[in-house]
């Protein structure tokens, strides 16, 4: 996005979070990612905002819930789902904070992608069934914090599951990950991982569990 469009979006979807009218701020973020695309308008413009104006406060909510809104609701078609694509999305054990999920999924939505997406604070062992059940090529765990953001389980899952490629997302993850799993460091490169993805391992059903993925 240029300079002068950033500043631009961001003084509108800030008027209407300061207005706490979290609908306007959703309609805004359609229109500009309709212009500017999903990423960029997330990186240069709607992560900042959210650094900026914390939860805590009435003008904070408005914004998350807009943004929130916004991202899940961009590119849906009434009574048509995209296939998964065998991409899974979920949020770290612990980790309440779910946008960034929306973000990626609203991404792969507009380059014609569909993925599994679980939501934000899903436990350990629930991610292990979850690989089993619907046996994805790719899965992207999503942390916000630190606290939330455990290496050491992520390796495991990749190394359970040699056929996964498993990744970690979002500002949770501060240091390089080690091998066999890799961080994300922005919503782009996110976007590009997972569809980098091969489509031909799809057709394999790969199957980890008594479920197959289809």
């Amino acid at each position: 996005m240029p300079a002068e469009a950033v500043q631009v979006a961001r003084r509108q979807l800030s008027l209407a979070a300061e207005d706490l009218d979290a609908n306007a701020v959703a309609s805004l973020l359609l229109e500009l990612a309709e212009t500017w695309a999903v990423p960029a308008l997330w990186e240069q413009a709607c992560r900042p905002l959210l650094a900026r104006l914390p939860g805590r406060t009435a003008t904070g909510h408005a914004l998350f819930e807009g943004v929130r809104v916004g991202l899940d609701a961009y590119r849906r078609e009434p009574g048509r789902s995209l296939p998964t694509g065998g991409l899974l999305l979920a949020g770290a054990e612990d980790d309440t904070y779910g946008l960034g999920l929306l973000a990626l999924a609203a991404a792969l939505r507009e380059q014609g992608r569909g993925c599994l997406n679980l939501g934000p604070a899903l436990p350990w062992p629930a991610l292990g069934s979850a690989v089993r059940r619907a046996g994805p090529h790719t899965v992207v765990l999503w942390s916000q914090t630190p606290v939330t953001a455990r290496a050491p389980r992520l390796v495991r899952l990749a190394r359970d599951f040699p056929f996964l490629r498993v990744y970690g997302a979002g500002p949770g993850w501060t240091a390089p990950l080690a091998a066999p799993t890799t961080r994300l460091d922005a919503l782009p490169e996110a976007v590009a991982a997972c569809l980098a993805a091969a489509p031909a391992r799809d057709s394999r059903h790969i199957r980890y569990g008594s479920v197959p993925y289809r």
